[in-house]
């Protein structure tokens, strides 16, 4: 089975899984992708994180695909993206798992706030990451299994070492870094530790002036602090292979 993975700059990211795509919080107005939302063909699947503006901006391009999100964020994306499918009807909640076509997906736990800038402010629920496997998670660990964490716009949490690293196994996380907003570099390259993964990639840094760092400042601290990881600083519309 093929696992790949795109980065589009920011925290925009399509994932492959076998025959399903899956295109996370797309957000096309970023320095780091050469793309406009036409240029992609419509994925299977839009997983929204949260409902902050440069992570739905675009969503309403690939309205024909089955939304992935909070009920909340489902609510909104039907009224004003005209999103017309979710899952299960309504979308999904933390620690909820869906199978998308040849992928199953695991909402988590995001550590950031959620509300959608609109006259009248609306909830978004809660914000979330997401753990993308190419088999369904259970307690029996699947040595076999290819699995991708994005974590969403979020900071440190103990829930990565706890719960998301351990019991999730991730092979690979995309972690933001941008600070300011999210975790710094520092932090980021903890969260790597924490997680457990082989391959870790930095998201949501350098897209405007407050989160401008150097992201190769983080791929250092990732190999001093989680020697078990590699990083890769991918330029933008890379594709990474999972093995």
């Amino acid at each position: 089975m093929s696992f790949e993975l795109t980065w589009h700059g920011h925290s925009t990211w399509h994932v492959s899984v076998d025959d399903t795509d899956l295109l996370i919080d797309p957000f096309f107005e970023n320095p780091n992708t050469a793309l406009e939302p036409g240029d992609l063909e419509t994925p299977e699947y839009v997983l929204l994180t949260h409902g902050h503006a440069d992570h739905i901006a675009h969503a309403g391009e690939f309205s024909d695909a089955t939304l992935v999100a909070t009920p909340e964020l489902v609510s909104y994306a039907t009224d004003e993206f005209g999103f017309e499918d979710a899952v299960g009807g309504m979308g999904m909640n933390l620690g909820g798992t869906v199978e998308c076509g040849d992928a199953f997906v695991t909402m988590v736990r995001a550590d950031h706030t959620n509300g959608i800038n609109t006259e009248n402010d609306r909830s978004g629920g809660m914000p979330a990451g997401f753990v993308i496997s190419d088999t369904e998670p259970t307690q029996a660990a699947d040595a076999d299994a290819t699995t991708f964490y994005h974590a969403g716009d979020t900071s440190l949490m103990s829930e990565m070492k706890d719960v998301i690293g351990p019991y999730l196994e991730p092979d690979a996380a995309a972690v933001p870094i941008g600070d300011h907003f999210t975790m710094g570099p520092w932090q980021a390259a903890v969260a790597v530790d924490w997680l457990g993964v082989e391959h870790a990639f930095p998201m949501h840094y350098d897209t405007f002036p407050p989160i401008e760092v150097d992201a190769e400042q983080w791929a250092s601290d990732v190999r001093t602090t989680a020697e078990a990881a590699e990083p890769h600083v991918l330029a933008g519309d890379e594709t990474f292979s999972l093995e």
